[in-house]
């Protein structure tokens, strides 16, 4: 069960878009993702690579927590509001809550949900 203070310092990171930091800071090296009913991506430094890539492609990026957030023992729900803007001057806008299994302050696995009509890149003044 992670500790109120951890949970707390992770969604800061994230809320800070340190998205590759947090991945660093707060998911065990054995970590999985995964990305609605695809198949989940294993390690955590596949993990940030992977993050890495995909903010060196965004102009900006605003993340927000929206909560309450639910935590029942090691088990959390993370409802997340994200907002791109591409370097192509398109932008995407989720929203996703993350399920995560976590082990002590570590995230050991996640899967996010999400309609995927929404990661269709559109013109801002759309």
């Amino acid at each position: 069960m992670p500790a109120p203070e951890a949970l707390a310092r992770f969604i800061a990171r994230v809320e800070q878009n340190a998205h590759a930091e947090a991945i660093e800071e707060f998911y065990a090296p054995h970590a999985s993702m995964r990305e609605n009913q695809a198949a989940p991506r294993f390690g955590r430094d596949l993990l940030i690579a992977g993050k890495r890539r995909t903010l060196a492609l965004a102009r900006s990026v605003a993340s927000t927590c929206v909560r309450p957030v639910f935590v029942s023992a090691d088990h959390v729900v993370i409802g997340w509001i994200f907002h791109f803007e591409w370097l192509d001057g398109t932008v995407t806008g989720t929203e996703q809550p993350a399920y995560q299994r976590w082990e002590g302050d570590r995230i050991a696995d996640e899967q996010f949900f999400y309609d995927p009509a929404q990661r269709v890149p559109r013109n801002p003044a759309t």
